[in-house]
């Protein structure tokens, strides 16, 4: 007879994406992990196969984190303001009780870039597609701009959002604000 877990995985997969987001993927161990989701390594084998495992599981779970966020981004029609709005909720969200500084998703994409690691490529590749599309669409809003200058203006945001969230590691409020302003000044 099998026997009963005694952990929610939810759970657990948020403490290990808390240790992930902190740590990265990299410089977190297995020892770290067991530590910080408070279940041992055979349970961590048994239900998410390995670290690379609990990791996508991690990436998932933060995903469902920033999809209020991202459903607000989606569903508003504002055009450029929009896309403003969405820098300051992202900043928001790297400032709750409880969150990491910077973004997962960025730090992960910025870890990974010169990986071989197929399925973690596969979902930063996917989720920034997804980001400049919507980026593209908002632009789109605005009848002035011809697709080139859409374009690059998608493809100069993508980076502006990068930039914005390692910046909430380390700079002030302040100069956060100063950021997205100025982002927005030329768009």
């Amino acid at each position: 007879m099998a026997r009963q877990k005694e952990y929610k995985e939810e759970e657990v997969i948020k403490k290990a994406m808390r240790l992930f987001w902190r740590n990265g993927y990299g410089n977190t161990s297995m020892q770290q992990l067991e530590k910080e989701m408070g279940i041992n390594k055979f349970s961590i084998y048994s239900s998410f196969g390995n670290k690379h495992g609990v990791f996508l599981e991690s990436l998932k779970c933060y995903k469902a984190k920033v999809n209020t966020m991202f459903e607000k981004f989606k569903n508003n029609s504002n055009g450029v303001e929009d896309i403003k709005q969405f820098f300051y909720d992202s900043v928001d969200l790297c400032e709750e009780e409880g969150n990491e500084k910077g973004c997962l998703l960025t730090n992960t994409y910025n870890e990974f870039s010169e990986s071989n690691d197929a399925l973690v490529n596969e979902q930063m590749t996917s989720f920034m597609g997804n980001l400049k599309n919507l980026f593209i669409e908002k632009l789109r809003m605005d009848p002035s701009k011809d697709q080139e200058t859409i374009n690059k203006q998608a493809n100069y945001l993508v980076l502006a959002k990068h930039g914005l969230v390692a910046a909430t590691r380390v700079n002030t409020p302040k100069e956060i604000e100063d950021y997205i302003e100025m982002t927005f000044k030329n768009i």
